[in-house]
């Protein structure tokens, strides 16, 4: 069984589905799937920091299970978790949101396999996926790619926690995740639950650039992340350019390869829109 964890609320969905689509599209291998999503809660702090709902999983499950009728979805609802350990902490406006810090609770949830896949959710896997899942990570707590911007601007070293292969089994016996969540209740930081996770990693993997390319598209990249990225032109401006927007994959970055799984993802969100009403 290959493990995949997300985590968010009902809006990721676009990017759980398509990011999914191209897992199963460019996997060869017949080995099934585990897709753990966590998701949490918290509309008190804003009416829209709604959980995944049912339908959506559903719907989901559906989806993977064409693939590999044995493939399988997990939905923890870690609300409770999230209260008892970050309600009103310093962290709790994070540069993203609040689920950005719900993986920090991974070693805490009975059942989780020691290794597990975290993927944000606006990624697209351009390669096989077990390129990437199937590194060894025996002594390490995780295995990460360098983040684009960080490494000139911070140090050459500094990961970006958008893709971690989780060696669970390691992390609870260093207390990786205990210390994390500790600096998340009692400093307020800069990148939240990635400056917590870099501040409290004894021992990481250090992956090549392809498994987490946050800037190009090459032939050999593994992982294409579409996350916020500075461009030149016309005038030097940051874009958070998502891959279900097509039309913008299209024109702005001249991405045809992943159509194959765009075009379904488009079908499959107007299928379950219209099956919503």
């Amino acid at each position: 069984m290959t493990n995949i964890l997300f985590c968010g609320n009902d809006k990721v969905f676009d990017g759980m589905l398509t990011a999914t689509l191209s897992i199963l599209k460019r996997t060869e291998s017949k080995e099934p799937f585990c897709f753990y999503i966590f998701t949490m809660d918290v509309s008190r702090i804003k009416e829209t920091y709604i959980p995944v709902s049912k339908k959506q999983i559903s719907f989901f499950e559906d989806v993977i299970k064409k693939y590999n009728p044995e493939n399988r979805v997990v939905l923890i609802d870690v609300t409770e978790i999230y209260m008892k350990e970050f309600g009103s902490c310093p962290n709790e406006d994070a540069y993203c949101s609040p689920y950005t810090l719900i993986r920090l609770f991974a070693d805490m949830i009975k059942g989780l396999p020691e290794k597990i896949l975290y993927l944000d959710c606006d990624i697209l896997f351009n390669r096989d996926v077990h390129l990437l899942y199937d590194i060894n990570i025996d002594g390490y707590e995780y295995a990460a790619a360098r983040d684009h911007y960080g490494k000139y601007l911070i140090k050459p070293n500094y990961i970006n926690a958008g893709v971690l292969l989780f060696n669970l089994k390691e992390m609870k016996k260093t207390g990786l995740l205990e210390k994390a969540r500790a600096l998340i209740k009692t400093k307020k930081l800069v990148f939240a639950d990635q400056s917590a996770i870099i501040r409290s990693t004894t021992k990481k993997k250090m992956l090549a650039q392809k498994f987490n390319d946050q800037k190009f598209l090459h032939k050999h990249t593994v992982v294409r992340h579409f996350s916020k990225r500075l461009f030149w032109l016309p005038y030097p401006h940051t874009a958070n350019i998502k891959q279900w927007q097509v039309s913008n994959i299209h024109k702005i970055f001249g991405y045809y390869c992943f159509d194959d799984i765009l075009y379904e993802y488009i079908y499959l969100i107007e299928k379950f829109t219209r099956e919503e009403k």
